[in-house]
């Protein structure tokens, strides 16, 4: 799959960017620096070097060359970064010259892959690269720092060494079978593996997920017809995303906008207005297609007009509640300048009495109570997203027992050694210990699948990295 014989190169900086940085790594990273390089290179250490780099033979421009050797570097083998700040034809030119010295274009992921195939990370850090890489929010960025640090490789290694164990007593028993030697009681193992199945539980439903994280979580704002929700919605995105009017039903599709918060992003969505009973079919439709995006929805907001004149015409608005089964409901008292100081708190209180449930005032025209409102928005998606505790108003990740977070590849290895324990304790009770043997040995197996302590079939490996950008 990868030839570590080859000296490889690649951009692995955005093209978009100012600087550029060009990535080397093989067995002949230093003699191509010193061809291109305008300034001498030390070969017995890593070194910063300032200087110039030779585009062709007329045009020098001033660089800097990061030199890291093996076995000190990431990939395991001699790197160099040479930075740049120049333009994109220039870059290319820079390219062009190393490709025809001899140098192969890295695919994707290989310069992570090669740290990976030279003992510096395992398999599961190595995935934890890419999705550092991609993160689109606090969350996904927090997960994938937890895996990079090395907590699931300490944790599988555990239950591993503990699954050995056991299996190396059960077999030498088998040996042994004709001897009156016991190396471990019936009832110890089945005790023994009992364990080891919890601690596999444990691991994967503590653990975070990096499909629940992956793509931004969804906050939805529900009401009844003109209470606000459009109003709002474009308050919170600071633009007027939604058109604003006093007519009832003037939205009937799901509109959405990126809401930036305090600690990761959201897709803030607006739909038509709900009733108890829709008028017709396009109101029917609307409707439906409204309590399909809420109930998917992380996050409900749900608007009621405060400024109702009568307490019986929140009755749609309670009939509306039962409608939705968000996830996390934030009740929120839309149109507050249409009262008076005095008259609100009365409001909020019959609110409160009615829904069970405190709400925030708000007023999408003058602002008031928006950054209330995006400061409780952030703290349900993280609460829900990945546990959180408070601590001087900040939200920080919830550090569990295992604290580690879990690719649908490692849920799957997971999963599988859980059944496969649990069928060798099944076996082991019925006195079939060559098949409880066989079913522990798989179950190790599918453990070691998850940071390579086994063999990786290489078609698993290039599927892995295939998923990376090139020059990472």
């Amino acid at each position: 799959m990868y030839d570590l014989s080859d000296t490889i190169v690649a951009v692995s900086s955005p093209a978009t960017g100012q600087r550029a940085i060009v990535r080397i790594t093989g067995p002949d990273t230093i003699d191509t620096c010193e061809k291109i390089f305008c300034s001498p290179i030390p070969k017995q250490t890593s070194v910063l070097i300032a200087g110039a780099i030779a585009i062709d033979h007329e045009l020098r421009i001033d660089a800097k060359l990061y030199l890291f050797l093996s076995p000190y570097s990431y990939t395991g083998d001699d790197v160099a970064e040479i930075h740049i700040h120049t333009n994109a034809s220039v870059t290319e030119a820079i390219m062009r010259d190393l490709l025809g010295q001899g140098l192969r274009m890295a695919g994707p992921g290989e310069f992570t892959a090669r740290a990976y195939l030279n003992g510096k990370i395992d398999l599961a850090q190595a995935e934890a690269v890419n999705e550092v890489v991609v993160s689109s929010n606090k969350f996904q960025l927090d997960a994938a720092e937890k895996l990079l640090s090395g907590r699931l490789a300490e944790t599988t290694a555990k239950v591993r060494s503990a699954m050995m164990d056991c299996l190396s007593l059960i077999e030498a028993g088998m040996d042994f079978s004709g001897e009156d030697i016991e190396f471990i009681t019936r009832a110890e193992a089945v005790r023994a593996l009992a364990e080891i199945k919890v601690e596999l539980e444990q691991l994967l439903s503590a653990s975070i997920s990096y499909e629940s994280v992956i793509d931004l979580p969804a906050v939805g704002i529900a009401g009844a017809p003109n209470a606000g929700k459009s109003s709002l919605l474009n308050k919170l995105l600071g633009k007027a995303r939604s058109i604003v009017s006093h007519k009832r039903r003037t939205t009937r599709d799901v509109l959405n906008g990126l809401l930036t918060l305090a600690h990761c992003r959201c897709v803030l969505f607006d739909c038509a207005g709900l009733t108890r009973a829709p008028n017709n079919i396009l109101d029917k439709l609307a409707q439906q297609a409204a309590i399909e995006s809420l109930r998917k929805a992380l996050v409900v907001v749900l608007c009621v007009d405060v400024s109702k004149k009568a307490r019986s015409e929140w009755s749609e608005d309670i009939a509306i509640r039962k409608l939705i089964e968000p996830k996390a409901l934030i009740p929120v008292a839309t149109k507050s300048d249409l009262l008076s100081e005095d008259m609100l708190a009365g409001r909020l209180a019959e609110l409160a009495e009615l829904f069970s449930a405190d709400f925030i005032l708000t007023n999408a025209n003058e602002g008031t109570g928006i950054e209330q409102l995006k400061d409780i928005i952030d703290q349900k998606i993280i609460e829900l997203a990945v546990g959180s505790t408070k601590r001087n108003t900040r939200y920080e990740i919830r550090d569990t027992k295992y604290g580690v977070a879990l690719t649908a590849r490692h849920k799957q290895a997971v999963t599988e050694a859980i059944e496969n324990v649990g069928e060798s304790i099944n076996e082991l009770k019925a006195g079939n210990d060559e098949v409880t043997a066989m079913m522990l040995r798989a179950a190790y197996q599918a453990i070691s699948d998850i940071d390579s302590a086994g063999r990786i079939d290489d078609e698993i490996l290039e599927r892995i990295f295939s998923r990376f950008c090139i020059g990472k």
